[in-house]
């Protein structure tokens, strides 16, 4: 029993729910740099698996470090005080082993990828730990996290292809980093009286909620942007093209539920919809790959 309820204690503390926003851009990767076009093949399960054990492994290690480096803050924010390292429920000797256990299997799952992911993997480590430290020191941690999701895609390509990364990895590494900026500063929004008072630099403590929410949305404007060129640079075709335009349709949505008057709908804005944002570009991606489908009707 107890076993099972440290289980649900690390789990809730490295939020396993929220690996659906990372997963399936590393997927994304992976797929477009098999190639569009006829003969296309999903990549085999020799990569998938390893690829997809490594991305479980660095978002725990990243969510870990970050409750652990924040443990200071979450004690005195009433949002954050039923956190199990807060609580009591797990511990920070526990955790420190827990994140030495998360580095092993991620060094080992890139190992077992190529030598290109198994070099880059301890960047990986150090910049997704690098995180949990810039809301210290500057409004702009939000596009720090953002770029430690916006790997995601850089990661599968590599994986796929690790001598040669291709343009369509790149932008969706921009497209990514910028969407979860922008989601992460909505989020945000909720703490801003909290991190006024502690002197901590998020966007919508440093701007205020109504400059953040602006901010949040020109962001999210560049990913729709973004996505679609992404698309187009991997020479896909009309299924992706309109996957894009929906996602912009869903960023637009997720901006007219919250408010600077009004933010009793942020996790649904968060959690819910950005969840949905992910799973569609991933599966838009494949359909697209796996039907050849052209920019034009013949």
């Amino acid at each position: 029993m107890s076993l099972y309820r440290d289980t649900v204690a690390v789990c809730r503390m490295i939020k396993i729910e929220h690996s659906v926003f990372a997963l399936p851009f590393a997927f994304t990767g992976a797929f477009l740099a098999q190639g569009a076009g006829p003969g296309w093949t999903i990549p085999s399960w020799r990569i998938l698996l390893p690829l997809t054990i490594a991305m479980v492994a660095v978002r725990s290690f990243a969510m870990a470090y970050n409750r652990l480096a924040d443990l200071d803050i979450d004690r005195l924010n009433p949002r954050t005080q039923g956190r199990p390292l807060v609580t009591g429920e797990l511990s920070a000797a526990f955790t420190k082993r827990f994140l030495f256990f998360c580095a092993l299997v991620f060094t080992t799952a890139c190992a077992a990828l190529n030598g290109t992911c198994l070099l880059l993997s301890p960047v990986a480590l150090l910049w997704s730990a690098f995180y949990s430290h810039t809301k210290r020191f500057t409004p702009l941690c939000h596009f720090v996290l953002g770029s430690v999701l916006g790997l995601a895609p850089l990661a599968g390509w590599l994986a796929v292809s690790p001598t040669h990364l291709g343009y369509p990895a790149v932008l969706l590494f921009f497209g990514v980093t910028l969407w979860v900026a922008g989601f992460d500063i909505l989020y945000a929004c909720q703490d801003a009286a909290f991190d006024k008072s502690q002197g901590l630099y998020s966007l919508p403590a440093y701007q205020g909620v109504p400059r953040a929410l602006f901010t949040a949305a020109v962001t999210h404007a560049c990913t729709a942007l973004l996505f679609p060129m992404a698309a187009l640079a991997a020479g896909q075709g009309i299924v992706a093209l309109g996957v894009s335009v929906a996602v912009g349709g869903v960023l637009v949505w997720e901006h007219r539920l919250i408010s600077a008057d009004d933010l009793s709908r942020v996790n649904l804005a968060f959690f819910t919809l950005n969840g949905l944002i992910s799973a569609v570009v991933f599966l838009g991606a494949w359909a697209d790959l796996a039907l050849g489908s052209p920019w034009m009707f013949p």
